[in-house]
């Protein structure tokens, strides 16, 4: 049997130092606007901006830890995987961040699949 081999493509979108620290900032794509976050410790994560609850602009809430709370209503959604944090149930779209130097990259082709989890491109399940 072939194996198919899947290259993850990146897109730079810009550097750490364009995203405040404890901030975000919002990058525009065909398939919808991706929230970058950056954390106290620099840590870069990408989520699509909208919250699994009611859509709300996660890229307007408040980051704290590896965390963002949703600015409409205040559900705590995890950075690293999109995931809502319990007693709240849902998750949003994670998308795949590289960060080389300071220069920070996208998987953007990874976002549409990242519903269900993350792909190969971050190593989440």
């Amino acid at each position: 049997m072939d194996s198919i081999i899947v290259e993850t493509v990146w897109t730079q979108v810009g550097t750490v130092d364009d995203i405040p620290v404890l901030g975000s900032r919002v990058v525009r794509t065909p398939g919808g606007d991706i929230a970058l976050f950056r954390t106290a410790a620099d840590e870069v994560f990408a989520l699509e901006d909208a919250c699994p609850h009611k859509q709300g602009p996660l890229s307007q809430g408040i980051v704290h830890g590896r965390r963002v709370t949703c600015p409409l209503h205040s559900w705590v959604i995890e950075l690293a995987t999109g995931e809502a944090v319990a007693p709240d149930e849902g998750r949003t779209g994670h998308v795949p961040v590289r960060v080389e130097g300071r220069s920070v990259s996208l998987a953007l082709a990874e976002a549409k699949l990242s519903r269900g989890g993350c792909r190969k491109a971050c190593g989440h399940v």
